[in-house]
Order: C-alpha cells, then sequence, then structure tokens
C-alpha cells in the first residue's frame, strides 16, 4: 500500500537514497484520497468545499491554487470564444473527425485530438510562446530596448512573434468578441494588452504584415491575471475540446468513412514504379 504524507524526501537525495526514501511513500502538498472518507486538494476538502463549485474553479484552483471565479469565467469565456470551433478541417479536429469515420471511440478520438494540439505552428505552443514573448520584450523594453528591436531580435531568434500572423486570411475574426467579452469583465485594457497591440500595429506597419491574432490577446488577457507561461498551457489543454466532439459526433453519424474521401488518382506518388506481383 503506498501512503502520502510520512517520511519528507530530502531536496539533496540522489539515486538509491532518494529511491529508497520514496518506496512507499509520497509526500505531497497537492492532494490525496483517503479512502472512504475524503478527498483533498491543496489543503482543501474536494467533496464539502471545492465539489460544489463550478469545474472550471476547480481546475484553475488544481492548477494554479487561486480562487477566483471572475477568472475562472474569464478562461471560460477565451476557450469558448477562441478555440471550441465545430470544424473539422481545422487540424485537430480532423482527427476526432478521422476516428468517428472509422468508427473510434469517442475517448481515443479526443485524446488523439487533444495530442496533436501540441503543435509548433498552431494551439498549445503559440499560445504559450506568446505569453513568453510579451514577458521578454516587457523586461527588454524596461532595460531600455526598442520596441521595434525587440521585434527584430524575436524574428531574428525564431523567425516568428507567436501570436502573430495567420494563414489563410490576415485578419482574426475572434479578436473583437474577445475584447469585447473581456471588456464586460475588465479585463481588456491591461499593460499586456496594450503591449500586445503595440506589438500588432509595428508588425502591421512592417514589411511583414503580420496582425494580432487570437492566441496573443489570449495570452496578453492573461499575463494580466498573472498566469505563469506553463500554467496557461495547462489551462489551455483541454480547450478546443468542446470543438472537437461535435466533429467526432457529425462523421460517427455519417456512412463509415465517408469523411474527406480521396481517390488513389489524386495521390502524387513518388515512390517504387507499378510492378506485377508474379515478378516479386
Amino acid at each position: 500500500m503506498i501512503r502520502a504524507h510520512r517520511v519528507p524526501i530530502m531536496s539533496e537525495d540522489k539515486g538509491p537514497e532518494m529511491l529508497a526514501r520514496c518506496e512507499d511513500n509520497w509526500v505531497t502538498a497537492m492532494g490525496a484520497w483517503f479512502p472512504g472518507e475524503r478527498v483533498v486538494l491543496r489543503g482543501k476538502d474536494v467533496l464539502n468545499d471545492l465539489g460544489h463549485r463550478p469545474w472550471m474553479e476547480l481546475l484553475l484552483y488544481g492548477i494554479t491554487g487561486r480562487e477566483s471565479p471572475s477568472l475562472a469565467r474569464l478562461i471560460e469565456g477565451i476557450w469558448a470564444i477562441s478555440c471550441s470551433y465545430p470544424e473539422p478541417r481545422i487540424w485537430n479536429n480532423r482527427v476526432a473527425a478521422l476516428a468517428g469515420t472509422a468508427r473510434s471511440t469517442g475517448v481515443l478520438a479526443v485524446a488523439s485530438a487533444i495530442a496533436i494540439t501540441e503543435a509548433t505552428v498552431y494551439g498549445l505552443r503559440p499560445i504559450k510562446g506568446a505569453m513568453a514573448f510579451f514577458y521578454r520584450a516587457d523586461r527588454k523594453l524596461a532595460d531600455g530596448h526598442s520596441l521595434s528591436q525587440i521585434i527584430k531580435e524575436e524574428l531574428r531568434a525564431h523567425r516568428v512573434v507567436s501570436g502573430f500572423g495567420r494563414p489563410l486570411v490576415s485578419e482574426d475574426e475572434r479578436i473583437r468578441p474577445l475584447l469585447k467579452f473581456a471588456g464586460a469583465l475588465g479585463a481588456d485594457e491591461g499593460h499586456y494588452v496594450q503591449l500586445a497591440f503595440q506589438v500588432h500595429d509595428a508588425l502591421k506597419n512592417s514589411r511583414y504584415k503580420y496582425q494580432i491574432n487570437v492566441a496573443a490577446l489570449a495570452a496578453a488577457i492573461l499575463a494580466d491575471q498573472g498566469l505563469s507561461t506553463d500554467e496557461l498551457y495547462h489551462l489551455a489543454t483541454l480547450a478546443f475540446v468542446a470543438g472537437m466532439f461535435p466533429c467526432y459526433i457529425d462523421t460517427r453519424n455519417n456512412p463509415e468513412g465517408s469523411f474527406f474521401p480521396l481517390r488513389t488518382a489524386r495521390v502524387d506518388y513518388k515512390g517504387a514504379s507499378e510492378r506485377r506481383w508474379d515478378e516479386a
């Protein structure tokens, strides 16, 4: 039986000593289940204190330790406006849709779609990258660097400015609705939101013509709320799920294999030439 809170694990322990202290022993300030008694999360009773709260508040508390209904509502709205589209052509939703047309289960469909949400160009990495950029840029501005210099350094180092620019269309239709929603909660004019639009103006008037996309705005809004990049990343992990399920259910309810079939004649094959089986 594994017990929690028994013998402290010393930070300087390494190798066999560390493993010996961890055997049948897990020291945690995060939480634990006491069978037949209670469940504790960050020192609070889940069943009697946290259980009656909205799920987003529980998620926020579990990730950050913060109790804030207004912040939970802000995050919930950001998810709904910016991420959860019922569009099967979006890269991660397409995985869920393909799982449906292949008659896989909903759990496998959504789990695999979440896994590829961690993409370099789209999804979690640009969201986290945008917040990291704002924090870096803010420190450099405080040190006397100009914004144009900071942007040039960012492009030189990463070839992109995370959260700016968008494929297919230049203007992001989600910006105004998200600003309106954030404004209703008093979260639309913070320091990092202003910085985000300063970067937007600089890039839009440059040769790159990049405009702000919703990843940068969401990151700026939540940077003004004091979230770290890791906290933002963890909180955004499930942000697309409400759009994934409709895509999965839609293809699951249609004929098997009917989702975007591709005839072989359209495949640009450059491999080995055709051969007869009797030549093998």
